[in-house]
């Protein structure tokens, strides 16, 4: 009797109404379903859209490469239109930069005070006070105010030996007293022999260091120096003391123009010393010599001469 009372209670619960749960309808459970089944196809369609865009991405399609054939053609087609129009123009009038070829082992280097032309010396070093080769200068006009100070140089160092050889010697034409006098004791001759000397060598000079003048269009040689030229080299050596070396040559240079220098400022000084007092140079040390011994210099000279 229990156990016949459990089952029917149990049958009696299974049948009895479900009053407490909720009833869902048919219709809201099929539209989940249809729901449900729509989007798993969506995904699917979806992921297979995605693989096959990814595989297409590694495989050209026809338009693309025809797109690119043409855009390869378009370029193409540019090209040999841009260089059809290049050999057409008219190349334009390239003048090279002249190569300057080393004289005597010196390159110019506009870098480098003077071009890098030798004669500074220590301890004033380059030494350019009124801005003779200051940057800017061309080196046309440093070359040529290089030939002038060596040519110059030359001249000083010749005349300063002249000064006291001429004073000590009379020589042929029985010259004497201070040399700034003995140039107009000279005869008429000696002295068209002289001028003319003087004149050809300085013709010749011009021949090997200058530019031949353009008489129709003379600004452009006028003072142009030759681009081998190396300022005063003329070529005369009689005694062989040229070196072959750029650095002894360098160096002989840098003496020759110091010696020159001082010869211009000592020759200066002389010719200003016999201007102011028409005595010779021996003449005027021994009068100095004779003022700080206490000896009147003016005692055996004879009224209206210099002595």
């Amino acid at each position: 009797a229990c156990c016949v009372s459990h089952h029917e209670t149990n049958r009696n619960a299974i049948h009895a109404p479900l009053s407490h749960h909720k009833i869902v309808p048919r219709n809201t459970i099929n539209h989940y379903l249809l729901l449900s089944k729509t989007t798993t196809t969506t995904m699917k369609l979806a992921i297979i859209a995605t693989l096959v865009g990814s595989a297409a991405a590694f495989a050209p399609s026809g338009n693309t490469v025809r797109m690119q054939s043409s855009i390869r053609s378009t370029t193409e087609d540019e090209v040999t239109e841009v260089a059809a129009e290049a050999a057409a123009a008219p190349l334009p009038d390239i003048v090279p930069e002249p190569v300057v070829a080393p004289i005597n082992g010196w390159v110019p280097n506009e870098s480098l005070p003077c071009y890098g032309l030798p004669g500074a010396l220590a301890p004033t070093g380059f030494f350019d006070p009124l801005g003779f080769a200051q940057s800017g200068i061309t080196l046309n006009d440093v070359k040529r105010n290089r030939e002038a100070e060596v040519m110059h140089g030359r001249v000083a160092m010749l005349a300063t030996v002249g000064y006291f050889a001429g004073e000590a010697i009379s020589g042929p034409f029985n010259i004497h007293g201070p040399a700034n006098d003995q140039l107009q004791q000279m005869p008429a001759p000696a002295f068209a022999f002289l001028t003319l000397s003087i004149a050809a060598a300085e013709l010749r000079r011009a021949t090997i260091g200058w530019v031949e003048p353009d008489f129709g269009d003379w600004t452009k040689t006028l003072w142009a120096i030759r681009d081998n030229y190396y300022p005063g080299d003329i070529g005369f050596d009689p005694l062989g003391l040229k070196p072959t070396n750029a650095k002894d040559f360098a160096n002989m240079q840098t003496k020759e123009i110091q010696n020159g220098r001082l010869a211009m400022l000592g020759w200066a000084g002389m010719c200003s010393q016999e201007l102011v007092n028409h005595r010779t140079i021996l003449g005027t040390i021994d009068f100095y010599n004779k003022i700080y011994s206490g000896v009147n210099p003016y005692e055996s000279c004879v009224d209206g001469v210099v002595c």
